[in-house]
């Protein structure tokens, strides 16, 4: 289980996040609304460990994990922008983070291609992501952050620079994903539609705290 526990953060000099926490159970999605500004993305931010609080913990399975870097959590992040290397080709975006943790080039690329399987993507392996449509991209940018097995996905507005129909299709799919790996997620959002459709549970973050959605 993911935990945030009374996190405080200030943003010029302003108090943006106060005494905020929840918890994530480990195969189910916690979605988290509010408006431009509120910290959403501010506190996905503190649960990857790329930004420090002022105040509170980050607990994974009870233990404290507020001084780990990044790396050691063995968390994934997605960006609304997918964040894919232009320079790579499809599978080796996808075994980007298997060679960053020292797996052998030949071994990531062959568990890249089979995971690109089960995405539906294996006649794009050696196409440069640029060449691939914006579900295509979201697709290769889900399974390079499984292919890790990550402990935890941290989705910060995910679907937004999609259309409407492809936005509803990828939602189910991802939450049919994050179920079957038991991972622990939390969505970044200000769609409460797609919020709904992926979480068993919603939060919104409001002058600063954190109250049920539903």
């Amino acid at each position: 289980m993911l935990e945030l526990r009374n996190i405080v953060v200030h943003y010029d000099a302003r108090l943006l996040l106060r005494n905020v926490s929840l918890s994530v159970p480990a195969g189910q999605t916690v979605a988290l609304l509010g408006a431009s500004g509120s910290g959403k993305s501010t506190l996905l931010r503190v649960a990857a460990g790329l930004e420090r609080p002022d105040a509170g913990s980050v607990r994974w399975a009870g233990e404290d994990i507020t001084d780990w870097p990044p790396e050691r959590r063995r968390f994934a992040l997605m960006f609304q922008d997918f964040a894919l290397f232009a320079h790579l080709d499809v599978q080796d975006n996808v075994a980007f983070g298997l060679i960053e943790q020292r797996v052998p080039r030949r071994e990531a690329r062959e568990r890249a291609r089979e995971m690109l399987r089960l995405f539906g993507l294996d006649g794009r392996t050696r196409d440069r992501v640029t060449q691939l449509s914006g579900g295509e991209q979201q697709r290769v940018a889900l399974a390079r952050a499984l292919i890790t097995s990550p402990r935890a996905l941290l989705l910060d507005e995910p679907f937004s620079a999609l259309d409407a129909d492809l936005r509803r299709h990828l939602r189910s799919e991802f939450a049919t994903r994050i179920r079957d790996a038991g991972m622990a997620a939390v969505l970044v959002t200000h769609d409460e539609d797609e919020a709904r459709a992926m979480a068993t549970q919603g939060w919104r973050l409001r002058d600063g705290e954190v109250e049920t959605a539903w």
